[in-house]
């Protein structure tokens, strides 16, 4: 789980890396909104390698619950998480193709990215996206568009906050390690649940449905904020 502030930036952070008084941290979901998940395309190559059908593959490690586990953060760690999902399907994948399997699956959304880039001019952003902690030491090569316009360091799989969206919790856990309050903060998910317990602790929250609309959705919020 992770500890601390993240680290500082030029602007809008204090020298701490904690957020200033009334700068906006602005939260994206990842899969469906910032980028179209094939997660078809996804399972087709565990498939190829596995020799399990579709529902065998999806029983032993989605519908078994060991997926939500693992992105609530059990197992707490790349090698553990990798050898809990070799165990349960059967299989010997290589960490690096773990990954290359689900970044093919992860493709972006030109529009959505411009409306982060703007996001970036406002406050500060981040992303929070529900996947174990493998895949978050490796969301830059998952989704390495997002890279130049938040940073490393500011992509986050739910499993490192150690809760999972839709759980307060996680929600609770972002805002610490921003320093930020829920009032300052902004997210967007294409799930009505986790928009929901986002909005649950205060955060201004959207259900994505288009580019446009997180725009303007966007920049409603930080109309509002300044007008405040």
């Amino acid at each position: 789980m992770l500890e601390g502030p993240p680290p500082a930036a030029p602007s809008p952070a204090d020298r701490s890396g904690h957020l200033t008084r009334m700068t906006l941290l602005f939260l994206f979901d990842m899969d469906d909104v910032l980028y179209d998940y094939d997660w078809r395309t996804r399972m087709a190559d565990l498939t190829a390698i596995t020799g399990h059908d579709l529902h065998e593959l999806r029983r032993r490690w989605w519908i078994s619950g060991l997926e939500w586990q693992a992105e609530a953060g059990t197992p707490s760690t790349p090698e553990a998480y990798l050898a809990a999902v070799n165990d349960a399907i059967g299989a010997d994948i290589p960490r690096e193709e773990w990954v290359r399997i689900r970044s093919r699956a992860t493709q972006p959304r030109p529009a959505a990215l411009d409306a982060v880039r703007r996001a970036s001019e406002l406050g500060r952003v981040a992303l929070l996206t529900n996947n174990g902690i493998l895949i978050h030491e490796h969301l830059h090569e998952v989704a390495p568009e997002l890279v130049p316009i938040m940073g490393r360091e500011n992509m986050h799989a739910s499993a490192a906050f150690g809760a999972r969206k839709p759980d307060p919790q996680v929600y609770r856990n972002v805002l610490a390690h921003y320093g930020a309050a829920a009032q300052d903060a902004f997210f967007t998910d294409d799930r009505l649940e986790n928009v929901e317990g986002a909005a649950s602790i205060g955060i201004t929250a959207h259900l994505y449905r288009d580019a446009a609309g997180l725009l303007a959705a966007i920049e409603a919020f930080a109309a509002e904020a300044a007008a405040a």
